[in-house]
């Protein structure tokens, strides 16, 4: 059997290669016989001029193209910044040709009669993706969302999540800059296509690397959307307000402004269908579940109801030639309340304790938050940017909480009641500082960046409890308290790194990290006097400071070669590290002075086979060191049943990772795969050890196990068909995980190996722009093996299926639908273990589609719910919580949209 399925591999393998030709050939300029460097070349059909294959010449002005045959007659187009266009026909790309030397003729050398038409779909600029919007068509009230769509290499599935060529893209830009949200899903919904000039697409780079101009060590994408400058003044946004049954409601607006450089964004939203943030959804607007969720379909509920009130601004200038500037002020102000009650089983070596539990919570948030980012380009080889930021938090919480536990003889062991009210001040304070300097030596550079962050938390409580406990006649416990907590945090540090090209394909790195932290805790708890009726009584026990502070000089280095199709970076550093912890507890001074030396590397090594198709590999080894709370040998008493301690003798976390990726995407068959391995090996790992006397109260400490690893390794498939007005588009997924952990119950320590395997598929169909029909199916599956433990093995299975459908016939009608079903085979028998989450939206569009009314309904079925499982190797907790269950509500939209070239119209006209 083995032999027939080899011979079938090497058959098929055999015929599609077959199947594939070369093409290949030189561009040069025609008068200076010079090669051309990251000229386009690509093949389009003559029919319908769709996109066949493209690539670049390097700096030789050589390309070469590995496509499939194509049997219908194509154009050959060559094209570069300041020549002509090259045009070519032939009769098909049916075998293996070379082109020779293509020659293009400068613009300078052309007859001024001649009007040179610039027409290339697809250009590559360097390490730049550019598509031309005017070469994909689109309806007149197409928004970018629908251009993205017809752009090759692109995929937006139904969680807004944008992939190109396989790589995620986690940044939207607007001519360069962010718009808002740096996500950019508000420009996506409401900027119109018609505006748009250039789609561009890049490696994401974090702000070092774009002012140094380093290459990318990220996995993802960027996308730069710029505006036409003949429509480069507008406004744009959409008002919302709906209201239903139960009271529920939801409102908001957003508006854009644009001229020019500066764009100014200002939107507000309030409703209490538990949406934090703005959604932009045409068909659910803020309704939460199926496609309006950025997680697995379909979502998880969360825990309670949430009110939320929000509003924001956003601006990005150019104030004077040299000087950009961005910034944004956001509140929010959250409500959410919460019914939960739960049933735990601790796992003991020589017995089981269950705990029931009930709770009810409400928890407001307020939160201030300002961003500015100012960028002064001093000289063409100088930048300089400066990044404050403020965030300021208050938040209220009051909890009322009962809990019950027992032993495996059915004898109560401890009962539990707590009434907490409890009022926080948190205010951040952050700024970040890049400085760059490049030279006359081309990838000479020299940067500086600097940051410092403060954080002071103050927190007021009164907690009243009672804890009973009913073996070996322990004492109860009874609390009436006001505990006062302030914590001030101090972060500093420094980087400074420069570059020197020892060739045109090495460069090396020298430089050093700094960094000094500081941490203050003050917890003072005051019991409740009967004679004062006030909380006087200071409780030593209870109380506690500690200082911490860290300090460490990082000297690194590093390399960076990239020849052709190949990058390699590799980085070594040694930080040297004093670690200072104090502790004031009981009128005794407890001190742990430590240093360290830790080794640090990391290495990342790709190559680029073609445009769409790459493979990289990462290693890091990274040593952290443990916090104060894990470190300090002072109790912590504020829970009667639990106690944390800290442990003096641990070691650092010392880990080794590894990725491997491989992508590749078919511009021609629109099709694509992936695939990865990820694997972890902690040689040194911190984890919590819990002790449990005969009434359940829990004594936490910290210690150090080794030679604990995870490894992970996933792949999807995905393709595009489209004919005519039938557009299929599905794919399948599979990731898999296999860890091996460690732990101590009662100092006994016992192995877990668990296995996660998540295979998917999913299908979307489109006819044309009246119809689409979006299935998709999920499980995973959950296995854990235990030695050492009350248990031996547990498995369960999770299946999520989705459907989610929209019409848009007749005209002016929009009717959506989302419908899921998730399944648990191991929620306890107290709990449902399966449900149905069902929401529908039916709207008019009318005056010329810019008002939108609309009726929808969440969760028909009513069988919405929030039961969660947690198993862990000592404790198996199923949980319920309050959830968000069947309304109807009725709203009305109005979208506006005005958009002008330079010369019109004024500001006045807006």
């Amino acid at each position: 059997m083995s032999k027939f399925f080899r011979f079938f591999f090497l058959l098929s393998f055999y015929s599609y290669a077959q199947n594939e030709i070369i093409i290949s050939g030189s561009v040069l300029d025609i008068n200076t016989q010079l090669p051309i460097e990251s000229a386009t070349i690509y093949f389009s059909n003559v029919k319908d001029s769709t996109m066949i294959e493209f690539t670049s010449s390097d700096k030789n002005g050589f390309f070469k193209i590995t496509t499939k045959k194509y049997e219908a007659p194509v154009f050959l187009k060559v094209d570069q910044t300041s020549y002509q266009t090259f045009v070519e026909e032939h009769s098909g790309l049916k075998e293996n040709k070379d082109f020779g030397k293509i020659y293009l003729l400068n613009n300078k050398y052309a007859l001024k009669e001649i009007v040179i038409v610039k027409d290339i779909p697809i250009k590559i600029k360097k390490d730049t993706l550019e598509y031309n919007a005017s070469s994909f068509k689109v309806r007149p009230d197409s928004n970018v969302e629908t251009l993205l769509k017809e752009l090759p290499g692109f995929e937006l599935d139904s969680q807004g999540k944008i992939t190109v060529n396989g790589k995620e893209v986690n940044q939207v830009l607007v001519n360069g800059k962010a718009f808002f949200d740096k996500e950019g899903l508000m420009v996506l919904k409401n900027l119109p296509a018609e505006i748009i000039n250039k789609i561009q697409v890049s490696d994401f780079k974090t702000k070092k690397e774009e002012l140094s101009k380093q290459d990318s060590t990220s996995d993802f994408s960027s996308i730069n959307i710029t505006i036409d400058e003949k429509k480069n003044r507008g406004i744009f946004g959409k008002f919302l307000g709906g209201y239903g049954s139960d009271e529920r409601y939801e409102s908001s607006f957003i508006l854009n402004f644009f001229k020019d450089k500066q764009k100014i964004s200002v939107l507000a939203s309030s409703n209490n269908i538990n949406a934090t943030g703005l959604s932009m959804d045409d068909v659910f607007d803020n309704m939460g579940g199926g496609r309006n969720s950025k997680r697995e379909t379909p979502a998880p509920p969360g825990k309670g109801i949430t009110q939320s009130n929000l509003a924001g601004i956003s601006y990005s200038d150019q104030w004077i030639k040299n000087i950009d500037a961005v910034g944004s002020f956001d509140y929010k102000n959250t409500t959410n309340e919460n019914e939960s009650k739960s049933k735990q089983v601790n796992f003991l070596p020589t017995s089981t304790n269950f705990t029931d539990a009930e709770s009810k919570t409400k928890n407001e948030n307020t939160v201030n938050k300002a961003n500015f980012e100012l960028e002064y380009k001093i000289d063409p080889t100088t930048r300089l940017v400066f990044e404050p930021t403020i965030n300021q938090t208050h938040s209220n919480s009051d909890l009322i909480s009962a809990s019950k536990a027992k032993n495996d003889k059915e004898e109560p062991i401890n009962e539990s009641a707590t009434k907490l009210s409890k009022e926080t001040d948190n205010v951040t304070l952050g700024n970040t500082i890049n400085f760059n300097k490049t030279f006359a030596k081309k990838l000479r550079n020299l940067s500086f960046v600097f940051n410092n962050n403060y954080t002071a938390n103050d927190s007021d409580g009164l907690t009243v409890s009672k804890t009973l406990f009913f073996q070996n006649n322990r004492p109860n416990i009874d609390r009436n308290q006001n505990i006062l907590n302030t914590n001030t945090f101090t972060a500093n540090s420094a980087d400074i790194e420069y570059t020197e090209p020892v060739t045109d394909s090495l460069r090396v790195r020298i430089g050093v990290d700094l960094d000094w932290n500081s941490e203050e805790a003050d917890l003072k708890t005051y019991d409740f006097n009967a004679i004062s009726q006030s909380y006087n009584d200071l409780n030593n026990l209870q109380s506690n400071y500690t200082n911490s502070s860290r300090n460490s000089i990082r000297p690194k280095a590093g390399l960076t070669y990239e020849k052709n199709k190949f990058t390699f970076n590799i980085n070594s550093s040694t930080a040297i590290i004093d670690y200072e912890n104090y502790s004031l507890y009981l009128n005794k001074d407890t001190e742990l002075n430590q240093k360290y030396i830790l080794p640090y590397a990391n290495a990342q090594f790709r190559y680029r086979i073609t445009r769409s198709k790459y493979l990289s590999f990462k290693y890091d080894y990274d040593n952290t060191l443990p916090t104060p709370t894990q470190l300090i040998p002072v109790a912590n008493l504020s829970n009667p049943l639990v106690t944390i301690i800290g442990n003096p003798n641990l070691k650092p976390n010392e880990t080794h990772a590894a990725n491997i990726n491989y992508k590749n995407y078919n511009y021609r068959t629109r099709s694509g795969y992936s695939f990865y391995l990820k694997t972890n090996l902690f040689v040194e790992e911190i984890v919590a050890t819990a002790f449990f006397d005969e009434n359940g109260k829990k004594t936490t400490t910290y210690t150090n196990v080794a030679d604990t690893h995870s490894t992970s390794l996933g792949g999807n498939w995905n393709q595009n068909i489209k004919n005519e007005a039938h557009v299929f588009r599905y794919g399948i997924s599979f990731n898999g995980n296999y860890s091996f952990d460690k732990g101590f119950t009662n100092g006994v320590m016992y192995h877990a190996k668990s296995t996660r395997l998540t295979p998917g598929a999913y299908l979307s169909y489109d006819y044309g722009e009246i119809l689409t029909i979006a299935p998709s199916y999920r499980q995973t599956y959950n296995e854990t093996k235990y030695e050492n433990s009350a248990i031996d093995a547990n498995s369960n299975v999770l299946h999520n299926i989705n459907l989610q459908t929209t019409s848009y016939w007749p005209k002016n009608w929009v009717f959506g639908n989302d419908f899921g079903y998730t399944y648990n085979s191991n929620i306890s028998d107290d709990f449902k273990k399966d449900f149905y989450l069902w929401n529908t939206s039916l709207a008019y569009n009318f005056n010329h589609k810019k008002m939108s009314a609309k009726v929808k309904v969440y969760d028909i079925l009513n069988q919405n719910q929030s039961v969660t499982k947690t198993i862990t190797p000592t404790t198996i907790r199923d949980e319920e919580n309050t959830v968000l269950r069947r309304y109807l509500m009725f709203s009305l939209t109005y979208k506006i949209g005005k958009f002008a070239g330079k010369e019109k119209p004024s500001r006045d006209s807006w």
